[in-house]
């Protein structure tokens, strides 16, 4: 591939502005060219691009085309910078009205150095907000798609689309659909905003010198323009790809944006290492449904706040995945200490979930055309979550580590919506590590709160996901929790259940159809407040559950468990894939009582906590 950088603009506002400039505070730039005044970290503009693409192992060449007016500028600047003067192209024009264009400028560098190769094209005057971007993944990109590829970013605040190249992606295929120069307030809902960033396959070099015989005028000239005959018309296949970053062209700009600009930008690149990226998941208790959620069912599930999983992230030098001292140990007291400890925990800590989801999370966004930054950090990982016990304690590290790795490389919702966040979740869990799971721990834990899920077969196979509804969670009563002080693996209860629904085995299928039936009815006692039929369905809950699994898979901590609640008269059902019990007991003495019975038998018991989202609103994914 062979690398071109843009630098041939002429007649600049900003230049103009510099010359005039009244002040004294910008003198020693009166005549610089755009591209060699200050950029992000006192670097030139043009010194951090030729350092982004001075790669042997991904440009054969790189050539830089200005014009004669400022070629003496660039040519002292390619001395100074061991870039190769014979590569520095003059374009000939030195006024703005003999000026050539852009895409013409782009075209004599090819036509005059006989290029036949990729060509990447970069304005060279183009700010950066972002300094550590990785152009290996833009080429990677490039070359797994079957046409060109435009780079854009998503328009901050303040930032207009009159002023700009709008690009309109399909999320699934990311071809853009649509190119608008500069459109009106109103004309496209995107602000997706493409930069003079892009790559064009050697066989489609042609098409420039196609399109410039169409434009008898140099205004038309641009890339622009280019583009949106290339797309609008000629419906040539070309590809986005998102930089989670700013993009000024500063020769389009005055003097005061470009010192605004430069410092906003300035300012992010120092905010940037600074402070550590800290969040927070938390467990979650299946009230009904569950495990429906694996067999295109439908289940309601709540986050609570007594157990989270908590992910921190720190900018460093070196990508560093922290054990955690309880839950990965690398040091024993003694033989006996290790045995003890394995066998109640087994060899799997959160290290190998934080190292999956940082694996997923690349390898994702290098499928859905989002570029990285080349920055390091260094992840570690607490958690109260008892472990298996069915408390979706996993999934909360994974869950955790991806809203860190969102925060860290500026990915927005738009880029990794809630119901595509859950997938992605379940994948980590299941694709990398083998951990059998269903999506509903995941959705819950995204969406948090009280949530009503539909895994129906159609939705699923339409769209991915299911339709997943938060519930009102308040004047709730009080459910309680009890697990056991030494739980097998919970992993362990889904038994041959899912063999045998795949067979069409129709004690299971029927079974999965009426525990959606429950989930349904739970939902309307809910939002009927009606909490003795809300404790019937989850009663019933656990005897459909029961039915299918049979006792001997549910094993005799969790029956033993369901036995003493019912004792009290609560209503009572696994909340995750087993190890521990929920239950909704409305006589307040009895839960006096059964929880001191729950303590003499070794179980662990608390009454819940309900997790409430701060920005909750009831909302469907639809």
């Amino acid at each position: 591939m062979i690398c071109i950088l843009l630098v041939a603009g002429h007649g600049t506002v900003l230049e103009t502005e510099i010359k005039n400039d009244v002040t004294g505070l910008y003198g020693h730039l009166a005549g610089v060219p755009k591209a060699l005044l200050p950029g992000v970290g006192g670097k030139k503009i043009l010194d951090f691009w030729w350092e982004t693409v001075n790669t042997r192992q991904l440009f054969s060449e790189v050539y830089l085309v200005t014009n004669a007016d400022k070629y003496k500028h660039y040519e002292r600047w390619a001395t100074a910078n061991d870039f190769p003067v014979e590569n520095v192209v003059n374009d000939g024009s030195t006024t703005l009205e003999d000026r050539l264009g852009a895409v013409a400028d782009l075209e004599l560098a090819i036509r005059s150095r006989r290029l036949q190769d990729d060509i990447m094209v970069i304005a060279g005057d183009m700010l950066c907000a972002d300094q550590n971007f990785d152009i290996a993944q833009v080429i990677r990109f490039f070359r797994s798609k079957s046409g060109e590829l435009a780079i854009y970013y998503e328009l901050e605040e303040g930032e207009k689309c009159c002023s700009r190249g709008i690009v309109e992606v399909c999320p699934e295929s990311h071809r853009i659909t649509h190119f608008l120069e500069k459109p009106q307030d109103g004309v496209t809902a995107s602000r997706l905003a493409s930069v003079v960033f892009y790559c064009l396959r050697k066989d489609t070099l042609s098409y420039l010198s196609d399109f410039l015989l169409q434009q008898p005028n140099v205004e038309d000239k641009t890339f622009g323009r280019f583009w949106e005959w290339l797309i609008n018309e000629v419906k040539m296949p070309v590809y986005g790809m998102k930089l989670p970053t700013g993009f000024q062209l500063i020769g389009q700009v005055g003097l005061s944006d470009y010192t605004k600009w430069l410092a906003h930008y300035s300012a992010k690149q120092q905010e940037s290492p600074a402070k550590p990226i800290t969040c927070r998941s938390y467990a979650r208790v299946g009230l009904m449904g569950n495990p429906s959620d694996g067999f295109n069912g439908k289940t309601i599930a709540m986050t609570i706040s007594n157990f989270w999983a908590e992910v921190t992230l720190v900018e460093s030098q070196a990508l560093v995945l922290l054990p955690h001292p309880l839950n990965d140990p690398t040091e024993f007291g003694s033989l006996q200490d290790l045995f003890r400890i394995s066998r109640k925990e087994g060899y799997l800590g959160g290290l190998r979930l934080l190292q999956a989801t940082c694996k997923k999370f690349y390898q994702f966004c290098s499928k859905q055309g989002i570029a990285l930054t080349k920055q390091n950090f260094t992840l570690k990982y607490d958690t109260n979550i008892p472990r298996q016990v069915g408390l979706a304690g996993s999934s909360a590290i994974v869950s955790s580590t991806l809203k860190c790795l969102m925060k860290f490389y500026n990915l927005t919702e738009d880029d990794l919506p809630k119901p595509i966040r859950a997938s992605f979740i379940l994948n980590v869990e299941t694709d990398e590590l083998f951990i059998t799971a269903g999506l509903q721990d995941r959705v819950v834990q995204v969406y948090e709160g009280l949530v009503y899920m539909d895994f129906s077969k159609q939705l699923m196979e339409e769209r991915g996901y299911g339709e997943y509804i938060p519930l009102d969670m308040s004047s709730l009563p009080t459910f309680w929790l009890a697990y056991l002080g030494d739980p097998s693996d919970s992993g362990r209860i889904h038994s041959n259940v899912r063999q045998r629904w795949l067979n069409g085995d129709s004690d299971v299928v029927e079974a999965m159809k009426r525990f959606a039936e429950l989930t349904d009815q739970a939902r309307a006692a809910i939002q009927s407040k009606d909490w003795s039929r809300l404790a019937q369905f989850m009663d019933e809950n656990f005897e459909l559950r029961r039915s299918v699994y049979t006792d001997d898979c549910l094993g005799p901590g969790n029956l033993k468990m369901v036995q003493l609640a019912r004792q009290f008269g609560s209503a009572v059902k696994l909340p995750g894939s087993g190890g521990a019990v929920v239950g909704l007991c409305m006589d307040s003495q009895q839960l006096v009582e059964m929880k001191r019975a729950f303590q003499e038998a070794g179980c662990v018991f608390c009454l819940i906590v309900p997790h409430c989202p701060s920005d909750f609103t009831a909302h469907s994914s639809k």
